[in-house]
């Protein structure tokens, strides 16, 4: 026996020892090591350190609910710098990176650090608040390790991901765990409000904007938030879908400085348990349609309200996030197949995707010479000028673009919609005009800023 032990030492000792590196092709191999995913996809993910300059004026009143509001243009105003510390990651070879828009959305200066310690300036391609997404070119980069992207609409909950990141600027960190949900919608996370991943890998303060990434090393979202009353990670994070990460980047590519997402023109809500009872559907599921512009392309297809859409080219929809989020991915120019429900009874039709239209149209004018108006300018409301000021889809009649001179010291701003100007009905810009030359001393302009209607006076 003893004899026996020794020639099988001997056979193993002459045998060759290989290694090989390579990605994990299995769960039982994933189970071993994360270390090859690693070393693939984290030299794609970098570290940003952001600067701007914002200015800010002291106040006695502020925060108070009442002063404040008569007080805010108080005082001269003073510069004060704020850094933000968060991830990137590298999308293309000749530097394309992206971000978190609350990690460098109106930076005034951007640099971004390379895990072999490169460093490069970077400039904003493209930026969106609302998808809380930024597109970065770094100046001067090429040949630099990048991520492939995945389909996200592939993921599964229960899927192993890992989150890279710089948590707490300590430097470079992975966590793992898996997709703990999908089709996450009517959030807010970070900036953002929309549709997420949700994972329980952590991701602490300073992984905004860092790499979730698959089992193969490619990228499956861009990690933005956390749901946390400590600050810490619970094992609740959020992270924007890969697919709408590669849309930013191909729009950022076609020189677009502002993010084009189709228009839907309509309001909605998901179906809860009553909803559904109501409207004869077997469980609760979809999207009930409660209102619709009259240039709403989904009218022009045939929907209508009370019209229940459940699913948009295949993809279940729970609620209007989701939905503009998968029309977001197919993008504008592009026809969705649109299965809804009707009084009981299926019904499916083709949409076409459009930008918001310029109906009617926004006969922009800006108000000068002397007179009270000074420094006003206003628009025609179309769904186009509703889009970029971020009105309710409804509004009509005329609104504030912007209020320089006196028409910012008479409390004028922008995003103001103006409903009368010295009792007088305000329906065009046109109107606006002919009323800036009253010759009267006492003036009285009605509006609606932020919901509520306001009346502001004032005496020249």
């Amino acid at each position: 026996m003893r004899a026996l032990v020794s020639l099988f030492l001997a056979l193993a000792l002459a045998l060759p020892v290989t290694a090989e590196t390579r990605v994990p092709a299995s769960g039982a191999e994933m189970q071993l090591s994360f270390a090859p995913v690693v070393r693939k996809a984290a030299p794609a993910v970098v570290n940003i350190y952001a600067r701007r300059v914002v200015e800010e004026r002291r106040t006695p009143f502020a925060g108070d609910p009442f002063f404040d509001e008569f007080f805010r243009n108080f005082g001269r105003p003073t510069p004060r710098v704020q850094n933000s510390l968060g991830s990137g990651v590298i999308l293309s070879p000749d530097g394309i990176v992206v971000s978190n828009y609350h990690v460098v959305g109106q930076a005034t200066e951007i640099r971004v650090v390379l895990k072999d310690r490169r460093e490069y300036d970077a400039e904003v391609l493209l930026a969106d608040e609302e998808s809380d997404l930024a597109v970065l070119r770094l100046e001067g980069a090429e040949g630099l390790p990048a991520l492939e992207i995945r389909d996200s609409d592939s993921l599964e909950v229960g899927d192993l991901v890992l989150a890279i990141g710089n948590p707490f600027g300590i430097g470079q960190t992975v966590s793992s765990g898996i997709v703990s949900g999908l089709a996450r919608s009517g959030l807010f996370a970070g900036s953002a409000r929309g549709y997420f991943i949700q994972t329980d890998a952590a991701i602490n303060p300073g992984n905004s904007g860092g790499a979730l990434v698959d089992g193969a090393g490619r990228l499956v979202g861009v990690n933005t938030a956390i749901l946390s009353r400590s600050g810490g990670s619970n094992g609740i994070g959020f992270a924007i879908p890969s697919n709408l990460v590669a849309r930013f980047v191909e729009q950022a590519r076609e020189g677009k400085a502002r993010f084009e997402r189709p228009w839907a023109g309509l309001t909605g809500q998901a179906v809860d348990s009553d909803l559904a009872e109501g409207f004869g559907l077997s469980r609760p599921a979809g999207m009930v349609i409660a209102a619709m512009h009259a240039e709403s392309p989904f009218r022009a297809a045939g929907l209508r309200p009370g019209d229940v859409v459940v699913s948009l080219d295949g993809l279940p929809v729970n609620g209007p996030q989701e939905m503009l989020y998968h029309m977001s991915v197919r993008g504008i120019g592009e026809t969705v197949a649109v299965d809804y429900v009707r009084d009981g009874q299926p019904g499916s039709a083709e949409v076409s995707l459009i930008a918001p239209p310029e109906i009617p149209a926004r006969d922009a004018r800006r108000i000068g010479g002397e007179v009270p108006l000074n420094g006003l300018s206003v628009s025609n409301l179309n769904p186009a000028v509703i889009d970029e000021m971020d009105l309710p889809f409804d509004a009509e009649g005329v609104v504030v673009t912007a209020a320089e001179g006196f028409a910012a010291r008479a409390g004028l701003r922008p995003g103001d919609v103006l409903l009368e100007i010295n009792g007088r009905p305000i329906a065009t810009t046109a109107e606006v005009a002919r009323a800036a030359r009253d010759r009267t001393r006492n003036w009285a302009i009605r509006l609606v800023r932020e919901g509520r209607q306001r009346l502001l006076r004032f005496r020249i």
